[in-house]
């Protein structure tokens, strides 16, 4: 059994030690406002002039001045199957977690982590970059947006759909990740999608950000500090 570190009834923002600003880290703490640091992460927000409850990882790349000033708040995670992103999703219990600065400055890192978000489906994780809001799609899903939205779709998995209000109906089609992917699809109505399985990564605009939370059914009273 997971050991939960964080015990959250609001939103937690998870940060990475990727590159994010201090724009995107305003905007996932005005909906999420609990803030929590991934290793390296620590020092990502540390220079951004905020300080998270807790840092957990193995603790590899966190620097010693941060851990220092973070005394008292870390935890350490020691095995080096997982990475600290899926280390620390799995320990937070929280309605969402929105995650920053793990859009993947490195290829192998971002790949670890989109892995993570396939692997923890009862973690309700949304990632955010200066561009995009990614996550995995429950097997069904309603989504308000845009007609002319952007909506893209990556499996993890073997996995069928069925979709209204895009452009390009996913019936009859088998995604997989050496096959058929969904790049690029445009909203042309209210989105219904269907999946035969949690294996489905939905991309979206930032700007649609609200729009995926109400989709994944996070309430709005817990949206927010």
């Amino acid at each position: 059994m997971e050991s939960v570190i964080v015990q959250s009834e609001a939103g937690v923002t998870l940060a990475g030690g990727g590159r994010f600003g201090a724009g995107l880290l305003a905007r996932a703490r005005a909906l999420a406002p609990r803030l929590v640091a991934a290793d390296g992460g620590a020092d990502r927000l540390l220079a951004l002039g905020a300080e998270p409850e807790a840092v957990i990882g193995d603790f590899d790349s966190v620097s010693a001045a941060a851990r220092a000033r973070l005394a008292g708040r870390l935890h350490v995670i020691g095995e080096q199957v997982t990475t600290d992103f899926d280390k620390a999703l799995r320990s937070i219990a929280a309605p969402f977690v929105l995650g920053l600065g793990f859009a993947g400055q490195r290829l192998d890192h971002g790949l670890a982590v989109l892995n993570a978000l396939a692997a923890h489906p009862d973690r309700r994780c949304l990632l955010l970059s200066g561009s995009d809001v990614t996550f995995l799609a429950p097997e069904i899903l309603a989504l308000d947006l845009a007609v002319g939205s952007r909506l893209s779709l990556f499996p993890m998995a073997a996995v069928e759909g069925e979709s209204q209000g895009l452009r390009w109906p996913l019936q009859g089609l088998r995604f997989a990740p050496d096959g058929m992917i969904g790049t690029s699809n445009e909203v042309s109505g209210p989105v219904r999608l269907r999946f035969s399985a949690r294996k489905m990564l939905v991309i979206l605009p930032l700007a649609a950000l609200p729009a995926a939370l109400a989709g994944l059914g996070v309430p709005p009273d817990v949206r927010g500090g």
